[in-house]
């Protein structure tokens, strides 16, 4: 399988980065690391996950309280917003029906 990061999934990495990264110093670098070993292993499970809004799969990461929110088609998982499970529901549905 071919991993594929959309412009709004880059995003929030990069704000989550900056998140942990001001609570701690290397603590972005970690988060980044953990949050790529996450979509790194789509390769392998992609479609076992929960689909949470028409063809989105949502994958929980190990290490932080974040979501990862996918599709795929054929060869190809399509990453398509990382988002902070602590937000209010409607504002995470609303960001993940913008990565559409």
């Amino acid at each position: 399988m071919n991993l594929y990061i959309l412009d709004l999934a880059r995003d929030d990495l990069i704000d989550g980065f900056h998140f942990y990264e001001d609570k701690e110093n290397g603590l972005g670098d970690y988060f980044l690391s953990c949050l790529y070993s996450d979509i790194e292993s789509l390769k392998y499970g992609a479609g076992i996950h929960r689909i949470v809004y028409r063809n989105i799969h949502r994958a929980l990461s190990d290490r932080f309280p974040f979501a990862i929110y996918y599709t795929f088609e054929d060869t190809t998982v399509f990453i398509r917003a990382v988002v902070d499970c602590r937000r209010d529901p409607s504002w995470v549905h609303e960001h993940v029906k913008e990565g559409e």
